[in-house]
């Protein structure tokens, strides 16, 4: 029911065959987050117009709304939105960080312990508690083709006796939601931790590795760290990942960010950025972003992007994505975020065509131009 394999190689940079129930995965992939069962401002026929192979959902939000015994009910959460390509689900422990900090009627909001994570919910500040088990079962009735355990992910910066309090518990996490996946028709990722720390990474990547897992995630990253340190750090966890594994980069990243994993041999990504920015009027080109905003769109009569071939840029202006975006309309979302993301499968595609005829350099370096390759080529020190 699931395989992966290596297709194709260009140095470190590859293309891969995902193969699940619900269909094909062509890698290196980039992954839309439909965080509460969809991508925003999108309807799955424009996903799939665009080239969309898989998106991703998420567990905290799923299980706040409409809770996993709905989506059980409605048989599993392809049957429930209407999706019938693969889907993966991340384990909401991002999210229980990250929404649940600060205070909530002079309580924090969120507790880690030993045994799992006590936190407060960002809708209504009701207590909650996931474990590794609650967290593999709520994605078990979600029915997602991957899955992902209950982990820790720190900030930036951390001290290193709390990241390696992290991996600790993160793999021992992992243990128990090994033992407690009952269901056969989904995989499971293990998540490599350790914050900037070359000890601590390369410890988790081999102990994670251990466990002989379907496929490999690197998390806690792009959480505030510079670029040349996020890079670092993938390149040094790919090193000590089996070469026959999917890896997947999680939250990342920027146009320029997805460029630089897959050279270091990273297969999998999503970000929020492609879809967040659209409703923001950052439309990613290629020649650099533009602020549809700005003043000097209100009579360019051009498309947003002479190169691209999505619906947007076949038929509408940048004047007119201004007006509509000035006027708060609905449709500047829609069609912004229809042309961002798919400048991101565009991307996407040209890279696995690039590695395919043995020119991923070059492409690379025509991407960044020559001073700025330069600068990434350089050896970097994780601290």
């Amino acid at each position: 029911m699931f395989s992966f394999r290596v297709l194709k190689v260009d140095g470190k940079a590859r293309v891969g065959e995902l193969l699940t129930p619900h269909g094909r995965v062509e890698t290196p992939v980039f992954m839309p987050v439909g965080t509460q069962g969809t991508v925003k401002a999108m309807l799955h026929r424009d996903l799939l117009d665009i080239g969309t192979q898989i998106i991703l959902g998420n567990t905290y939000h799923l299980y706040l709304r409409p809770g996993p015994e709905v989506i059980e009910k409605a048989g599993g959460l392809h049957a429930f939105i209407g999706w019938q390509k693969p889907i993966l689900t991340d384990s909401g422990g991002f999210q229980v960080c990250s929404l649940s900090r600060g205070r909530a009627n002079g309580k924090s909001r969120v507790r880690v312990y030993e045994d799992g994570v006590e936190f407060r919910d960002h809708l209504a500040g009701d207590l909650h508690f996931f474990t590794p088990e609650k967290v593999v079962a709520i994605q078990e009735a979600f029915g997602s083709d991957f899955i992902m355990p209950l982990d820790e992910c720190v900030e930036y910066p951390t001290s290193f006796e709390y990241a390696r309090s992290a991996v600790e518990k993160t793999l021992a996490w992992l243990d128990r939601s090994i033992k407690a996946q009952k269901r056969e028709d989904q995989r499971l990722f293990g998540i490599v931790q350790g914050a900037f720390f070359e000890e601590l990474r390369v410890e988790s990547a081999l102990r994670t590795v251990e466990r002989e897992l379907f496929g490999y995630a690197i998390g806690g990253l792009s959480v505030g760290e510079p670029k040349e340190v996020m890079y670092a750090v993938t390149e040094l966890v790919c090193e000590h990942l089996p070469w026959d594994r999917p890896r997947y980069l999680m939250g990342v990243g920027m146009p320029e960010d997805l460029v630089e994993a897959v050279a270091r041999g990273v297969d999998m990504f999503d970000c929020v950025a492609p879809t967040r920015m659209a409703r923001t009027g950052t439309l990613f080109t290629s020649k650099g972003k533009i602020n549809i905003r700005n003043e000097r769109y209100k009579e360019d009569y051009s498309p947003p992007d002479e190169e691209c071939d999505c619906y947007t840029c076949r038929n509408f202006t940048k004047a007119y994505l201004r007006h509509l975006f000035q006027a708060e309309e609905i449709s500047a979302y829609i069609l912004n975020t229809i042309h961002n993301l798919r400048f991101y499968h565009r991307l996407m595609e040209n890279i696995r065509q690039a590695i395919k005829e043995g020119r991923f350099e070059e492409f690379r370096a025509l991407w960044h131009g020559s001073s700025a390759l330069q600068t990434i080529h350089r050896k970097e020190v994780i601290p």
